[in-house]
């Protein structure tokens, strides 16, 4: 049978535009639909954005340190708005870049929404139909709101980027690493900071004494991180809200941004017509090499809730692109996967935590070091480095590393590398220190925990 393209990919994000171009560099006829800008998540309202965001709210604590440094400082004024434009001006420049990479490697491009009629065939926006022989979903993931009343009253990350002023005081629900990031942001940014989750203590999923830690620091620098509450209901107040927790409790704030979580978008695409299957919370259920129950159609990143992270993506992208075009079957290693949470300080991590380790090991060697940076000597700020190694007892391989200070998130990348290739604590012990850096202490560790 004869097709219009030999792939459609739906979603214009990192991960659906990778896949596209490389499809189209095999030698396949290749198009792409995305509905609203081209870069996803993370160039529009995730990633970029979101560490433009962060590198902003240092400045008013670089400016503290300084005088620690000999420097005098005119106290420093910050513009909103100043920040919102440069940030829009990057996301185009970037929204373009992807344009010209697809326009370069010969994908034809459509704006617009593009829907399942079955396996098969495509219902575009205007009404167009095209016929395909693969399909790719790459639609990504969007906030999730819990329903309470007055939800429609707050704001997600999507619309955090592009609030019309700074609030004076905010409220963030939630305690993954997105709220996390924004509570330091906007703490950074001049706003006054309260926290809200549920849970025990935020970060689930991360390293325990990486997310104790980070709490510490953050209520040191004034954020409010109030756990175990909930929120039942938020109602207007003049110009503010107002947030009543289950636990009673009442809080006035500028604003209450809702961070608990996202759901992947495969709502109204036709997935149902076209047999691909689905899991409990809407996601696509894909083999290794990202295929679906339907056999010609494929799914990667967000919208298939694996691993969460754009390079993650981006690396699906690939490997399917090689997979059904570029005869080199590939199956993405979702182990050992580097991650951040660009918190105020950072959290970089590689491998198990201390309690999975124990749990798939059994026996295992922990070293911990705690130390002031350099840096906090003379700034005066009182903020500490903690890096933290998890090794198999009976095989000496480091099974986790992690790390919480400003520079975490550089140095896991690397060490990422280490990790994969299943060095071993005395791989790290026979390494020479590099002096004085925060990293050395990475080799230097020998006491067990």
């Amino acid at each position: 049978m004869s097709y219009d393209f030999d792939l459609f990919v739906i979603g214009g994000g990192s991960g659906g535009v990778r896949a596209a171009r490389i499809a189209a560099l095999h030698g396949a006829k290749t198009a792409i639909a995305e509905e609203y800008r081209y870069g996803g998540t993370c160039v529009i309202r995730g990633c970029i954005p979101k560490k433009l965001f962060m590198y902003a709210s240092h400045f008013a604590e670089e400016v503290e340190d300084a005088a620690g440094f000999g420097w005098t400082v005119v106290p420093p004024i910050f513009s909103w708005e100043r920040l919102v434009e440069a940030k829009d001006k990057e996301v185009t420049r970037l929204a373009g870049f992807y344009v010209r990479n697809l326009d370069k490697a010969g994908v034809t491009r459509f704006e617009t929404r593009a829907v399942l009629e079955d396996a098969h065939t495509l219902r575009l926006g205007d009404g167009r139909k095209v016929t395909v022989k693969f399909i790719l979903i790459a639609t990504g993931a969007h906030p999730f709101t819990p329903e309470f009343p007055g939800a429609e009253l707050t704001i997600t990350s999507n619309e955090a980027f592009n609030l019309k002023a700074l609030p004076a005081h905010i409220t963030i629900v939630g305690g993954g690493y997105i709220a996390a990031e924004f509570a330091g942001i906007f703490h950074g940014l001049g706003a006054s900071v309260r926290l809200s989750y549920r849970g025990d203590h935020i970060l689930r999923g991360f390293d325990d004494d990486m997310r104790t830690a980070l709490e510490g620091v953050m209520r040191q620098r004034g954020i409010e991180v109030a756990t175990k509450e909930d929120v039942a209901a938020v109602e207007r107040l003049g110009n503010a809200l107002r947030v009543r927790m289950k636990s009673g409790a009442v809080i006035e704030t500028g604003a209450v941004m809702v961070a608990t979580g996202r759901v992947p978008n495969t709502r109204h695409l036709g997935l149902d017509k076209a047999g691909v299957a689905l899991d409990k919370d809407g996601e696509v259920v894909v083999d290794a090499h990202s295929r679906s129950s339907a056999a010609n159609i494929f799914a990667i990143g967000d919208v298939t809730n694996r691993v969460n992270l754009t390079p993650v993506a981006i690396r699906e992208g690939h490997a399917f692109a090689d997979t059904v075009f570029g005869g080199k079957p590939t199956a993405v290693d979702h182990a050992n996967i580097p991650t951040a949470v660009f918190s105020q300080p950072a959290i970089g991590a590689i491998g198990l935590t201390e309690a999975q380790a124990r749990e798939k090991f059994g026996a295992v060697d922990v070293y911990c070091s705690r130390f002031r940076a350099l840096k906090a000597t003379l700034s005066g700020r009182q903020e500490h480095v903690v890096i933290k190694l998890v090794v198999d007892r009976t095989t000496d391989r480091v099974l986790g590393c992690h790390i919480l200070g400003s520079d975490a998130p550089e140095i896991i990348q690397a060490l990422a590398i280490a990790v994969r290739l299943g060095a071993k604590k005395a791989d790290f012990d026979a390494t020479l220190a590099l002096h004085p850096t925060a990293a050395e202490e990475l080799v230097l560790m020998r006491e067990k925990v």
